[in-house]
């Protein structure tokens, strides 16, 4: 088993995602994608939070335009439209092959049975969030996630243009 390809977060990086947020972040792992600028735009959180509460959103979209980004989507009804797309055999496969990934992805950092076999967004068979999505293909990288790209593509927000605001901090 192999470790996802990210990078340890410095206290810069907790510092801004917690301003991203607008709340401290919880049992960060690693920043999983960034923005062209180097801010965090996904952050990738254990398994099992420090109180014991079982997590099952390993990737974590935190940049402020790329959430509004897809609650915009959300709020457009495009999830249904990406629900009904499920229904092409391949596109199908290939959402429950991002399923398989996501969750090999996690169990790198430990099994948690109470979220055992549970991904996020949705996965692998319903279109439920399409922040968690699209936070997979981020980290996950273009083709992993057919329904996090479908989303990343359909929106106003590219992870290739800088939309980071001056409240980040300077550390």
């Amino acid at each position: 088993m192999t470790t996802p390809p990210f990078e340890p977060a410095s206290e810069h990086d907790l510092a801004v995602a917690s301003a991203q947020l607008g709340r401290p972040v919880r049992n960060v792992l690693g920043i999983a994608a960034r923005c062209v600028c180097g801010n965090p735009t996904v952050v990738a959180t254990a398994p099992r939070l420090a109180d014991g509460t079982p997590f099952p959103t390993l990737y974590y979209l935190s940049h402020p335009a790329a959430t509004a980004a897809m609650s915009d989507l959300e709020a457009e009804h495009v999830m249904v439209e990406l629900q009904d797309a499920l229904a092409d055999e391949a596109l199908s496969a290939q959402y429950h092959s991002a399923h398989q990934a996501y969750l090999a992805d996690r169990s790198v950092f430990g099994e948690v049975p109470e979220i055992a076999g549970i991904s996020a967004g949705g996965m692998p068979t319903r279109v439920k969030c399409l922040h968690a999505l699209a936070a997979h293909a981020l980290a996950a990288g273009p083709g992993v996630n057919p329904i996090g790209d479908l989303a990343l593509a359909r929106g106003d927000w590219s992870p290739e243009v800088c939309e980071c605001v001056d409240y980040l901090i300077d550390a």
